[in-house]
């Protein structure tokens, strides 16, 4: 009985010792987690193949009463005599047209890269006077410039007003925004912008973020995949790539190199602070010094008491109408807080937590610890 649980004990020793061997073995050969993998498609882009915006100025026709006022948009005015000379119509002298359903507007667009004529591409219609709603109205043909002074689109449609509205007797309720609008496919395009990417035998990629490691990064995966010497950063915003000369090859050519994954390194540590919204977005990379920080709030508070003196009916007195205003300065304790030295995120985030304060607050302190040197970011307001 002593020998076979001798032998039990002795499989079960060898047993944990395998189970041991194994997990400590593990980190040679499980691989280490490494960065998020993107395609070099999301990361740059060919160089001198982009959109181009284009503007024009029209008017809108067909509202329901909600148009432009004439005393205070004349331009509306003289936009529509001049349309309507140009179409053969001729006002008596003397004669002054104040329309309440016609609205001048600027039109914009973007014009996509390898736009050809006939193409149709959407529209933004935006009041350029006092009208009071776009909804229901009709965009006539509106010319589209580029900023060489060409007309590159012709835009004319209905609009698509996402909102609605009512007023009477001085109420007024109004859902979204109303002097704005969109139309799908509103503008033709008339001519084509020409790109660079068949020109030369070679292209530039432009990297989105000025970072010399993802430039890197992004020649290195082409040269593993096309060849040593396909590809070379220039700088943190540039790879130059040699391309085939013939069209079809040099297609397919950046069809396979813009799916091809690459590693990101670690970004550089970066706080980005939102003044209007008091929005506080940190990176993983963002790191924070030890530092003590006393927060405190100042808050005055007015109130106004309307008061009426109303003499008596013999008095002979007037009724006489005031006010009396209280004011109340109210400052909260700031004690003196230590915040411990983060390496991660998280240990950022929750010291910042335990100050209590609020989004707002945030970008003030946040200032005040890059000045003192705890904050280890760079600080960028939006």
């Amino acid at each position: 009985m002593t020998q076979t649980m001798d032998k039990k004990t002795e499989r079960l020793v060898r047993w944990i010792i395998a189970v041991a061997f194994v997990a400590a073995s593990s980190a040679l050969w499980w691989p280490a987690p490494a960065h998020a993998a993107v395609r070099i498609k999301e990361v740059a882009a060919v160089q001198g193949v982009r959109s181009n915006p284009l503007l024009g100025y029209g008017l809108v026709v067909g509202l329901d009463g909600t148009g432009d006022q004439a005393t205070q948009s004349p331009f509306t005015t003289q936009s529509l005599n001049a349309l309507l000379q140009q179409l053969g119509v001729t006002l008596p002298p003397g004669v002054t047209m104040q329309p309440k359903n016609v609205a001048a507007v600027l039109v914009t667009a973007q014009l996509p890269a390898f736009a050809r004529p006939g193409q149709a591409i959407d529209v933004n219609v935006s009041s350029l006077g006092n009208s009071k709603s776009l909804r229901g109205g009709t965009l006539i043909a509106t010319p589209l410039k580029g900023s060489d002074g060409q007309i590159y689109a012709l835009a004319q449609g209905n609009l698509i007003v996402g909102g609605a509205g009512a007023s009477a007797n001085g109420s007024k309720v109004q859902i979204n925004h109303l002097a704005a609008g969109r139309i799908p496919d509103g503008a033709s395009v008339e001519r084509s912008v020409p790109t660079p990417l068949l020109d030369g035998d070679s292209l530039q990629l432009g990297i989105s973020a000025n970072d010399y490691a993802t430039a890197m990064a992004v020649a290195n995966a082409i040269n593993q995949a096309k060849g040593a010497g396909t590809a070379a950063a220039l700088d943190g915003r540039s790879v130059r790539v040699k391309m085939p000369l013939a069209a079809p090859e040099r297609l397919a050519f950046l069809a396979d190199i813009e799916n091809l994954p690459i590693a990101l390194a670690k970004p550089a540590a970066r706080v980005v602070l939102n003044a209007r919204t008091g929005s506080v977005i940190l990176n993983d990379a963002v790191t924070l010094s030890a530092c003590a920080v006393a927060h405190g709030n100042l808050s005055v508070t007015i109130s106004t008491t309307p008061l009426v003196s109303q003499p008596n009916a013999l008095a002979q007195g007037q009724t006489v109408a005031g006010a009396r205003s209280d004011i109340t300065v109210a400052q909260q304790a700031g004690g003196l807080l230590q915040m411990p030295a983060g390496v991660k995120l998280a240990d950022v985030v929750k010291a910042l937590n335990a100050l209590g304060a609020t989004p707002m607050d945030l970008l003030a302190i946040l200032q005040a610890m890059k000045s003192a040197g705890a904050l280890h970011a760079e600080i960028e307001v939006i």
